[in-house]
């Protein structure tokens, strides 16, 4: 019998086997692991034996997280991070040269995007297209194109990914497809079932929850064929090809690049993997019911939010997700000072941080896209008072309430 997902996650750790008879994996902090004899040593350093070498590189805490998150991604292996943008880079650092090419979703992560610019200073060319559309996707192919980015719902204008004809496109051309699906989470969206090769999530935000670890993740689904693709280093291709791409990233990007996951971080967030079922459905029923609500009000101009039956992509979302996510972001009209909104606000907390248990506001254009400048923000579809609000599990009245009374003071300004 196949159990359920919170089922699975809750018993994990006992059913794989925890020193001492514990229900949970516990902390294991210590940097060095010793061997009984050279020769075991020298085979756990060349793979021909499991074990850990140096924390670095993970420990068995990281290891039992990694085996809940490769449940719920259904995925065959995960290496986790320090970080969501840890994880990220060690994807395009470990798997691309200078020369290669990307095609990006033009609808991205403050942060994601930075990077991306910054491995364009190291001779990666990067082509950022409208990823809501496939055919925009494929007119940027080029024959050194080694990967395409796309991330599920754009943060913060909900655009979606058309993730289902990229997948096929990328399926036909044998082209690694790399989705991040921080947004989404596993509750939502699987990416291997649009042919995703590679899922990335920031563990700090849902998969979390509580806003107290920083994390995140690389899962290979298994989809992608490594054996076929050409910047796997040699000292890598040893065994089933399937194990090559993920054998990369952790060697090159994880032991190379030193974004290493915290045994105390990698306990905190295989707790909160515990509720994530409960607390994505409470936050997207909150989610939806604001949208409806920040809709109906005067003095709200535009709302973004997939659920909503203008949203461009609804349909789309409604074909592919099993709900429409915790994020949504909003306009004031003419006459209303979004910043004295957001002053205004009691319960709601101002933060840059997403996918928390409390509801999160923050005006994204000077703030976490400022760097990106206005030509940019412009092809996101940033206006420059573009309210964020990452949807908490609050009581619904209470949040409302809240925002009403927000509302009355900035039309007051």
């Amino acid at each position: 019998m196949k159990h359920g997902l919170t089922t699975r996650i809750l018993h994990a750790d006992r059913l794989g086997g925890v020193e001492h008879n514990a229900a949970h994996k516990p902390m294991h902090t210590g940097v060095t692991f010793n061997y009984r004899t050279a020769r075991e040593l020298i085979a756990v350093f060349q793979g021909e034996k499991p074990g850990y070498i140096y924390a670095r590189q993970g420990n068995p805490t990281g290891a039992a997280l990694e085996a809940k998150i490769s449940l719920l991604e259904d995925a065959r292996a995960t290496a986790c991070f320090g970080t969501g943008m840890a994880a990220i880079a060690a994807v395009f650092g470990a798997l691309l040269r200078a020369g290669d090419h990307l095609v990006s979703s033009q609808y991205l992560f403050g942060n994601t995007n930075s990077l991306l610019e910054t491995l364009k200073g190291l001779g990666l060319s990067v082509s950022f297209v409208d990823a809501t559309q496939a055919g925009a996707v494929e007119k940027a192919l080029q024959p050194n194109t080694r990967m395409v980015f796309v991330e599920t719902i754009a943060n913060p204008r909900t655009q979606i990914a058309d993730l289902a004809g990229i997948g096929a496109l990328c399926a036909q051309r044998a082209l690694l497809y790399v989705v991040d699906s921080t947004l989404t989470t596993p509750v939502l969206f699987r990416p291997r079932d649009v042919q995703a090769g590679l899922v990335v999530h920031s563990l700090s935000k849902a998969i979390a929850g509580h806003g107290d670890a920083l994390g995140g993740a690389v899962c290979d689904t298994g989809l992608y064929d490594w054996s076929g693709f050409p910047n796997i280093a040699a000292s890598y291709k040893k065994g089933d090809p399937v194990t090559w791409g993920l054998q990369q990233i952790r060697k090159k990007g994880l032991r190379d690049f030193g974004g290493s996951l915290r045994a105390e971080d990698a306990h905190r967030i295989a707790l909160g993997a515990e509720t994530l079922l409960l607390r994505v459905e409470r936050a997207c029923a909150n989610a939806m019911r604001l949208a409806h609500w920040l809709q109906d009000q005067p003095q709200v101009l535009h709302v973004y939010y997939p659920g909503l039956a203008n949203h461009e992509q609804h349909e789309r979302a409604k074909t592919l997700f099993r709900g429409f996510g915790a994020l949504l972001s909003f306009e004031l009209r003419a006459g209303n000072d979004h910043l004295a909104f957001l002053d205004a606000l009691r319960l709601v907390i101002l933060s840059s941080h997403l996918a928390d248990n409390r509801t999160l506001a923050i005006p994204v254009a000077s703030t976490i896209y400022h760097e990106m400048g206005a030509e940019r923000r412009a092809a996101m579809g940033i206006a420059d008072g573009l309210i964020r609000l990452s949807v908490g599990i609050e009581e619904i009245d209470d949040l409302q309430a809240d925002l009403a009374q927000a509302l009355q003071a900035a039309h007051r300004v």
